[in-house]
């Protein structure tokens, strides 16, 4: 875009008047696309079937924010059980043991072939197939039983249904990022004699983060609205507790409108706690150019302790 810095002007130094252009064409689209969504909305706020007073009664409902709160505790254990085992499916994934890399690959295979409705409904259930969990000592009876329909209630089976789909999909983005580090930094961190643990978790991995984060944020902005499906298995989480409620009021839309208002919050604070970490390792990416931030204090903890011999010849 360019602008115009000195005006225009005749012949006797008078500045001629410049009329700006009136772009009709968007001026119109604009105005039908208000009166559009002016004409939506009106239908829905002045419908006379729709009880807002019950709306406002039901948003701060005991019931309602009882279920508000297990929806955030399933979203973050799923997602903290999702990353942990997302994280080493992918080192598995780029194993040079062949073994580790298949088990990997058919994992991730299986849960993103399989519909996570599926997987929830199998979860809750596996007492159909193991009706004890047994942990014991092979060939012998010393251990712990457990009855699994106490164990897997309906939090448990949500939780486990979407970290253990989760983990799938992240350990996709986690190989992504580890491959996307310059491979010059592998070979240097081999040069210094690192092991593969150390130069995983000291070079690689904080690079990697930084392409990592932003998808880790959507998935778990995802993962509170997937957490509805957990109304399936009954997992007392927001959708749950409103469809309870509904089926004893009929109050449907109603219902239905107090769950999307507090979806709506809770993506709305997760997406701006994503744009802050995000800008914070855009800093700190900046940082490493100037030799300082994450990295840099990851390079001084492996400087630190290393013979001063070999950082002399590094």
């Amino acid at each position: 875009m360019t602008t115009r810095t000195e005006p225009f002007v005749d012949e006797h130094g008078t500045p001629t008047p410049v009329a700006r252009t009136i772009h009709w064409g968007r001026i119109t689209a604009g105005a039908i696309a208000l009166l559009v969504v002016g004409w939506l909305a009106w239908l829905i706020i002045r419908n006379p079937h729709l009880e807002w007073g019950k709306v406002w009664d039901y948003l701060f409902d005991g019931k309602t924010l009882s279920g508000v709160w297990v929806t955030i505790q399933i979203s973050i254990l799923a997602t903290v059980l999702g990353l942990a085992l997302g994280v080493l499916l992918a080192i598995m994934r780029l194993s040079h043991n062949a073994v580790l890399r298949s088990i990997s690959w058919f994992y991730i295979w299986f849960f993103r072939g399989t519909p996570l409705l599926v997987q929830l409904i199998f979860w809750y259930n596996l007492a159909f197939l193991f009706p004890h969990l047994i942990l014991k000592i092979p060939f012998t009876e010393i251990g712990v039983f457990w009855d699994t329909n106490k164990v897997m209630t309906g939090f448990t089976a949500a939780m486990l249904g979407l970290g253990l789909n989760l983990a799938a999909y992240f350990a996709e983005t986690v190989r992504a990022g580890i491959q996307a580090v310059d491979e010059g930094q592998t070979e240097a961190a081999y040069a210094l004699g690192m092991t593969p643990g150390r130069r995983m978790r000291h070079i690689v991995l904080p690079q990697a983060l930084r392409i990592i984060i932003p998808p880790t944020g959507n998935e778990f902005i995802s993962m509170l609205k997937t957490t509805s499906l957990v109304y399936v298995v009954a997992g007392n989480d927001l959708m749950t507790n409103a469809s309870q409620i509904y089926k004893t009021n009929n109050l449907i839309m109603e219902l239905l409108i107090v769950a999307s208002a507090w979806y709506m919050l809770m993506t709305a604070i997760a997406t701006w706690l994503q744009t802050r970490l995000e800008k914070r390792y855009g800093r700190d990416a900046v940082r490493l150019v100037r030799g300082g931030g994450l990295t840099g204090r990851v390079r001084g903890r492996t400087t630190v302790g290393r013979p001063a011999s070999e950082g002399a010849g590094a």
